[in-house]
């Protein structure tokens, strides 16, 4: 493992009115601990605790959006509501007291979401076309107004976020969750304006950004979280060609992206035939934006976050990859997520040299914090 205090890890990283002092950022990983919706003391202390550790950025677990169908568990935090958006403000309080920095990830689980399992079940859960997976119909299809309701929820999410003092919002446009589904050309069987070909199914991701662009203004930094894979199909890719990907995420450039969250469940692995780039390098060439790389960083044995839950662990290994990968300014920043849970401090522990100090990642420590 590779990485002492002059390393690019460990450089300032500015982006609009984002000043982060390092190129590390904690990954959004799902927690069932908000009882209500509501954040409590433990949720802030559970950011303040990695914002001590020396993050440069934490982005939040998934929390939802104003919308009946948008929440997989009455556990999961909202942003929405006197309640769940006061709790938030003493989380954004806690992360800034020890000179951290804070975005939620603005979430809608789509058709992820069980109506029999979750709070309202008597809402039916919602999709583009009612689809969780390609040719299984067991949910509502969003209707026109229905859309423009929810496109008004994600922009206020980032309009609240900004007013609570959050130093960014990401949008949650991956694995499969609502806006991917939007994407997935398996779960988008629509022929009006939000479906088609891949630039078309973008629509409605498109048109999130620049609801929430025009809400907060230019200068508050706005996130996308996307990837090709999907939790109902690891193998699923949106786009086969640098060409396709390109037209797809220019127009959310033009909508007003900043960062591009690319989400793989390796970072090392190559997306496109004939280069090495992963998702993140290849977003960023063709973009020009930057970009946070993630996928089992500092982890080996287990190196993927679904097979953990199988009883998996997982070691901590080297980075000197990463951060090669780095330098060379395929992307600028890298997210971590699990090494993060086994260990608070480990920016600072990795900075310092102290890599005996970093604990392995097990099943039963995620258990105890998810």
């Amino acid at each position: 493992m590779s990485a002492d205090a002059n390393s690019i890890l460990f450089r300032p990283f500015d982006v609009k009115s984002l000043h982060m002092k390092n190129r590390i950022v904690m990954a959004p990983m799902t927690r069932d601990k908000s009882p209500g919706g509501v954040p409590g003391p433990d949720v802030a202390e559970y950011y303040r605790k990695r914002a001590a550790g020396g993050v440069g950025l934490i982005i939040t677990e998934g929390t939802t959006i104003d919308h009946a169908a948008a929440s997989g568990s009455d556990n999961y935090p909202r942003f929405h509501g006197e309640d769940a958006l006061a709790g938030w403000a003493e989380v954004v309080k806690a992360v800034h007291a020890e000179g951290g920095l804070i975005a939620p990830q603005l979430w809608h689980v789509g058709m992820m979401r069980s109506p029999k399992q979750v709070f309202n079940p008597e809402v039916p859960s919602v999709g583009p076309s009612g689809l969780k997976v390609p040719g299984k119909r067991n949910g509502h299809t969003l209707t026109e107004s229905e859309i423009g309701d929810i496109i008004a929820a994600f922009a206020k999410g980032a309009a609240d976020a900004q007013r609570l003092g959050f130093d960014a919002a990401e949008f949650h446009g991956a694995h499969g969750y609502l806006i991917d589904q939007f994407f997935w050309d398996g779960t988008n069987e629509r022929t009006d304006r939000w479906g088609g070909d891949l630039v078309a199914r973008g629509r409605f991701g498109v048109e999130i950004v620049k609801a929430a662009r025009a809400l907060v203004g230019p200068d508050f930094p706005l996130i996308l979280r996307m990837s090709q894979w999907k939790q109902q199909d690891f193998t699923k890719r949106l786009a086969e060609t640098p060409a396709e990907w390109e037209a797809f995420v220019t127009p959310f450039v033009d909508a007003g992206v900043d960062v591009f969250h690319c989400s793989t469940r390796r970072f090392w692995t190559p997306e496109f035939e004939g280069s090495d780039l992963n998702l993140a390098g290849w977003t960023k060439k063709l973009t020009g934006k930057p970009t946070i790389t993630v996928g089992s960083v500092s982890l080996g044995g287990a190196d993927d976050f679904i097979a953990a839950f199988a009883g998996q662990g997982a070691e901590i290994v080297g980075i000197e990859n990463l951060v090669e990968r780095m330098e060379r300014g395929e992307f600028d920043l890298v997210a971590v997520g699990r090494a993060l849970l086994a260990n608070p401090d480990w920016p600072k522990l990795v900075q310092g040299g102290r890599y005996g100090d970093l604990k392995a990642y097990s099943k039963d420590f995620l258990l105890e914090l998810v």
